[in-house]
């Protein structure tokens, strides 16, 4: 194929070649993305910094995480046994709605879902042809290349895992051809994450001084290399990469990184890039983002904080024994589920906010939204302190960042590979309940799940769990989830206009 010649930004159809010029932001630290505007790419990339700000730009999507409305953590856990999509009421972002209730169709599928990946692949790929050509520091060079990579190949898994049947770039495409794009067997598209995985291994530091925090790492890919792995069922590969990853279970491993001794530490906002954290997920409250911003997904804030938050909450304890929060949007209420299962763990008063029981002492009143429980995610709650009072909309302007994958993450999956049994997956299993004082239990994979659904609720992973597991179906029937259908997403509708791209089976 023949390289772009030049970029223009459309949000579909499907391989809308877009790209910002970005920089650090001088606000923090860590990676920042701030977008500066559109440029052609034949006058660009050429020398080090250029090639930085498109790095930086090829970073931009992991935000999909937690950025924008249709965000991945607020959407898998409406899917999943543990929430509702909530909101305002049945048609409050008719996506989530129907995922929630396994109505999902083409016409009504969040587009975003696709193409905000695919813009990532894009913005990758424009790296990986360009670096080769551009003048600079080969170790530097080196190193870029394998983030480009990495990148690649975790924009590619978040696609193949969600929609299963999808194309696969390795090479920027013109608008022009998009009309010849076919779509890869899933098989071809693990493959080349793999080989982008494993090339990237090579050349990722094993550490980061704080200035570069937000970027990747060896231990960062291993970890979703462990991941590729064990969504195909090579157990004994994933096994071997989390390994690499986890260590001697509740020690420092090679690359640093530690369970938090405190597990309510992991959701203290300035507690940024922590020991646990691997692959963590930049936000920030100073964009001058706006509405728009929020629906186009270029908004830099949290917006998981902001949709799950309840609506119209005042504190009524004139005492102040209730923490200050903000309202919110009362998306992903909490099912009685989980809260009974939660009740009596160490970790319900950092995971679950229990409105219910506080209005019912007085202590607090709040508007109840739709399928409402009165059980909120703390994890993520608005706070009154952290309101933004900038340029920028208060509501996309939360800069809590957000964990796409933390070392406790990482130990449960090695467990899971390693068949839930044998004296390694149990000291994993026991690492992670001894954090929080609980005593050991026999590993299992039942064990292991369960455990998983407490240490992760509302993080995003409990859907993508009960698939692994082979659960949905017994989990969710009362849902309208149908086997053989549900376990993957139906392609967006205008991901198919003009192209050769075939729907999947049963939408």
């Amino acid at each position: 194929m023949k390289s772009i010649m030049n970029i223009k930004k459309y949000k579909f159809p499907l391989l809308a070649i877009a790209i910002l010029a970005t920089v650090l932001s001088c606000s923090e630290d860590y990676l920042e993305v701030e977008p500066k505007g559109t440029f052609l790419t034949e006058n660009y990339y050429s020398n080090q910094d250029e090639a930085f700000a498109g790095l930086v730009a090829a970073y931009d999507f992991l935000r999909k995480n937690s950025g924008g409305f249709d965000n991945m953590v607020t959407m898998m856990n409406a899917g999943s046994d543990d929430f509702y999509a909530g909101g305002g009421n049945s048609t409050d972002g008719i996506g989530i709605q129907n995922f929630s209730n396994y109505n999902l169709n083409a016409i009504e599928m969040p587009e975003s879902f696709w193409t905000d990946q695919y813009r990532g692949v894009n913005r990758a790929n424009l790296m990986i042809l360009k670096l080769p050509e551009i003048p600079m520091d080969d170790a530097l060079k080196a190193r870029f290349m394998a983030e480009s990579k990495a990148l690649r190949g975790y924009y590619h898994f978040t696609l193949v895992r969600m929609f299963k049947n999808v194309p696969l770039f390795t090479e920027p495409v013109l608008p022009s051809e998009t009309y010849n794009v076919l779509q890869a067997t899933p098989e071809e598209t693990y493959a080349q994450i793999e080989s982008d995985l494993l090339e990237a291994i090579q050349g990722l530091p094993a550490t980061l001084p704080n200035q570069e925090f937000g970027r990747l790492t060896k231990g960062a890919a291993q970890a979703i290399l462990g991941k590729v792995y064990l969504e195909q069922g090579k157990n004994a590969q994933a096994a071997a990469q989390f390994a690499e990853v986890n260590g001697t279970p509740g020690q420092t491993n090679q690359y640093g990184n530690k369970l938090l001794e405190n597990f309510a530490d992991l959701w203290v906002i300035d507690n940024k890039f922590n020991s646990e954290s691997i692959l963590e997920i930049s936000h920030t409250n100073e964009s001058l983002a706006g509405w728009g911003n929020a629906y186009n997904d270029d908004a830099e804030g949290n917006m998981v904080c902001t949709m799950v938050g309840p609506r119209g909450y005042v504190d009524l304890d004139i005492n102040d024994n209730v923490p200050a929060y903000s309202s919110g949007w009362s998306f992903n209420p909490i099912l009685p589920g989980l809260y009974d299962l939660m009740k009596d763990d160490p970790r319900f008063e950092a995971t679950i906010l229990d409105l219910k029981t506080l209005e019912e002492q007085g202590k607090v009143s709040y508007q109840k939204g739709y399928l409402d429980t009165g059980y909120f995610l703390n994890k993520y709650a608005p706070l009154v302190s952290e309101e933004h009072t900038g340029a920028g909309d208060m509501w996309l302007n939360h800069r809590q960042n957000s964990y796409a994958i933390r070392l406790a993450d990482t130990y449960l999956l090695e467990a899971e590979a390693l068949g839930g049994s044998g004296g390694r997956a149990q000291a994993l299993l026991d690492a992670v309940r001894e954090r929080v004082g609980l005593p050991s239990v026999p590993v299992s994979m039942e064990a292991i799940l369960n455990e998983r659904r407490i240490e992760l609720a509302g993080e995003g992973h409990r859907w993508f769990d009960l698939r692994r597991s082979n659960l949905l179906s017994t989990k969710l029937s009362d849902r309208g989830f149908v086997a053989g259908k549900h376990e993957i997403f139906p392609i967006p509708y205008k991901e198919l206009e003009n192209t050769q791209i075939l729907q999947n089976p049963n939408y």
